[in-house]
């Protein structure tokens, strides 16, 4: 996570498009398992062909269309950023007395506050800010697991 995450901090834009490429091919790929099923299938109708039609044109608009797709991506990352926010500090106040809570406490702040700068900045800086925050979140969410796995003892 960690290397991600600084991949997303220097190359904030070839991860949002990166991110639009696997949505569109996993659509892509959805509407090929379709078609072959209708294909097969012995009773066909034009009702089996219609969710492979629709996953097709969603694919294709995804990726012929990343500018639209990755300013819808921005207010869903900002709604993420928000719910892991305050699921990282309520986690790190049940954590208080252990080691490392500070830093998953930290790492909720964190993700608050990158939620509302992508909701200060939406929609016009979608396209290297999603990129950049996810790093961002990566890499600290990468230290944060570290953090709390070196507190963590083998049992025997």
């Amino acid at each position: 996570m960690i290397v991600i995450g600084i991949i997303g901090i220097v190359f904030p834009t070839v991860i949002s498009l990166t991110l639009n490429f696997f949505v569109s091919s996993l659509f892509f790929l959805s509407a090929l398992a379709l078609t072959y099923s209708a294909f097969v299938c012995r009773t066909q109708t034009l009702m089996m062909w219609i969710k492979p039609f629709i996953l097709l044109v969603l694919a294709l608009l995804i990726l012929f269309h990343p500018a639209v797709v990755v300013s819808t991506l921005g207010i869903i990352l900002a709604l993420y950023f928000l719910f892991d926010g305050f699921a990282g500090i309520a986690l790190s106040v049940e954590m208080k007395p252990a080691k490392g809570w500070f830093f998953m406490l930290l790492n909720g702040l964190l993700s608050l506050l990158l939620g509302a700068i992508v909701l200060a900045g939406w929609p016009l800086s979608s396209a290297w800010l999603v990129g950049l925050l996810i790093g961002i979140s990566f890499l600290f969410d990468g230290i944060a697991l570290l953090a709390i796995a070196g507190n963590i003892r083998a049992t025997e």
